[in-house]
């Protein structure tokens, strides 16, 4: 196990508010006996390119970037975002659209909501849909409101903003996840590296179910670190977005969590979309 006088742990998580809600508490030092920890900030198709690569301790991910890095990292059974009627959305500019041939913007490749689209586009969109662009999910509304591209497919606080936008919702991937699987949506996951061995591993899963559920306790205290991260965020949006993505998956994945993740993973290989999982590889530890 580390001692106090351990360097830091290299974590990096996005600044959105669940995740800066989820580690305030360790961040600052509150959580007792938790390691140190040496904040990278980025957005999750970054921290996902950082597993690949093998860079820092402990990272926030897409649960589809799982097939590529679980040789040397290991899920955390909490800390992350699954939940339910939290889904990414695909949106238009008219509402009845047919993205038969279309060009859709999506946040990246290697990402849950893409999954999630890759699937029900498969059973709902019979000819295809054409070209996909990656941009960060940030300029997708825009670009579509001004034509640049047919649809995009948003995710996090999109969801509460999008009629800002003159947008529609041509559907939700989380509602059509939900209702063919009955399962919850398996979207952001903490992984942590392997070699760090098993007692720092049960350490940080003590150290981030502890700091969720302090956040829990007293949601003031999250607050301030949570609002000087989402600056352009409306403090009622931020507050949303929390309700949405952090839930008793985030302290637990449980046996619901882990059948989604499988779910997932396993409906994405038999499509041709990642890898195969061996029945092991979601295992902690």
């Amino acid at each position: 196990m580390r001692h106090a006088a351990a360097p830091p742990l290299r974590i990096a998580y996005s600044p959105c508010p669940n995740d800066t809600f989820v580690f305030d508490a360790w961040a600052h030092g509150r959580v007792p006996g938790a390691p140190e920890l040496d904040v990278t900030f980025a957005d999750i198709d970054i921290t996902n390119g950082m597993a690949e690569r093998g860079e820092l301790d402990v990272l926030k991910v897409s649960y589809a970037v799982l097939p590529w890095v679980l040789d040397e990292y290991t899920l955390l059974p909490c800390g992350g975002a699954l939940g339910r009627g939290n889904g990414p959305l695909v949106l238009t500019r008219e509402p009845a659209a047919d993205l038969t041939g279309a060009t859709v913007a999506v946040p990246s490749e290697r990402s849950t909501a893409y999954l999630l689209f890759r699937l029900w586009a498969a059973e709902v969109v019979p000819g295809g849909v054409g070209r996909i662009v990656v941009m960060p999910f940030h300029e997708i509304m825009p670009a579509v409101r001004d034509g640049k591209v047919d649809a995009g497919l948003v995710i996090h606080e999109a969801r509460f903003t999008y009629q800002d936008y003159g947008l529609h919702r041509l559907a939700d991937m989380g509602q059509h996840w939900e209702s063919t699987t009955g399962l919850p949506i398996p979207l952001g996951a903490i992984i942590a590296k392997r070699n760090l061995g098993p007692d720092t591993l049960q350490l940080l899963a003590d150290s981030a179910r502890t700091s969720v559920r302090m956040a829990w306790d007293d949601p003031e205290a999250s607050r301030p670190y949570v609002r000087a991260h989402a600056q352009e965020m409306d403090p009622a949006v931020a507050e949303q977005h929390i309700g949405l993505y952090v839930n008793e998956f985030t302290a637990d994945l449980g046996p619901d969590g882990y059948a989604a993740v499988r779910g997932l993973l396993t409906r994405a290989s038999a499509e041709g979309l990642v890898p195969a999982l061996s029945p092991e590889a979601l295992s902690f530890g």
